[in-house]
């Protein structure tokens, strides 16, 4: 393909936008990580795949992966590429999958740890956190609220692949996430700094069950009502002189603090 401007290409870029995405039910997997990731582990989901040519270190891999899966894979142009995705400079690759519906219910069957943000709205943070929740063996993540859309391409690209790795849901009523966390036998944990000292919880033997962790809005945290929907509220102690720490960290420690105690 080598028109920038042709309908497949304007289809294709249009899924950017949200409204696009829910219309379609499609969304964009941009970069060779987040592509390979896509075709390995969700290789159902995935429609389409358009790459340059050329000698990429990923190129082959790309190419097998697409091709055991049966699905199609067109050569295009670096303007067309470019044309198709938000990035400045994309690398090469960008594919077109599925979106999908799960029940709170599935995602928390036999779970021991699950992550749920509610409110959270940065991309970056967002992504980065479900990372670190796939790294920590996490069992499911949960997008409640207005949080950003997990399908957003910028949410896509910072969990490198980490989307494809474990159940997402999205849901609108933090109510409901949590009630549903609590049936499926977790103890439901606000990240709040007016809760007990994570290291006081972590003594109690707290973490060591199943958990699910509430982390709120980036500004604003959760509110006293936000909280009380919750079994407890925990806070990471901060030693230093440190105003505050970014909720992407401040997450990334706590939920590996449970998987530690989980494993101990």
């Amino acid at each position: 393909m080598e028109n920038p401007k042709s309908v497949r290409v304007k289809k294709t870029a249009a899924l950017a936008r949200k409204k696009e995405r829910q219309e379609y039910g499609r969304f964009l997997v941009e970069g060779p990580q987040a592509v390979r990731e896509l075709l390995a582990y969700r290789p159902g989901l995935a429609e389409v795949v358009f790459a340059t040519t050329g000698n990429e270190p990923w190129q082959h891999e790309i190419d097998r992966l697409a091709s055991d899966g049966g699905i199609e894979l067109e050569r295009v142009t670096r303007e067309v590429l470019t044309a198709m995705t938000e990035t400045v400079s994309p690398q090469g690759v960008v594919a077109v999958a599925q979106t999908w519906e799960l029940s709170l219910e599935e995602a928390f069957t036999d779970a021991r740890l699950v992550v749920i943000m509610h409110e959270v709205r940065d991309p970056g943070n967002a992504g980065a956190v479900l990372r670190a929740a796939d790294a920590a063996g996490a069992d499911a993540v949960v997008f409640a609220g207005e949080s950003i859309d997990p399908f957003h391409p910028k949410v896509v690209r910072s969990t490198t692949g980490s989307l494809f790795h474990l159940p997402v849901v999205v849901a609108p009523d933090l109510a409901a996430v949590v009630a549903a966390a609590s049936a499926a036998g977790l103890t439901t944990l606000a990240a709040d700094v007016r809760g007990t000292d994570l290291l006081e919880a972590r003594s109690e033997g707290v973490l060591a069950g199943p958990t699910a962790w509430v982390f709120g809005n980036e500004a604003r945290g959760l509110t006293d009502t936000e909280r009380e929907f919750t079994d407890r509220s925990v806070k990471l102690p901060i030693y230093g002189q440190a105003e505050s720490l970014n909720l992407a960290t401040a997450a990334s420690v706590l939920i590996y603090e449970t998987a530690f105690a989980q494993r101990a």
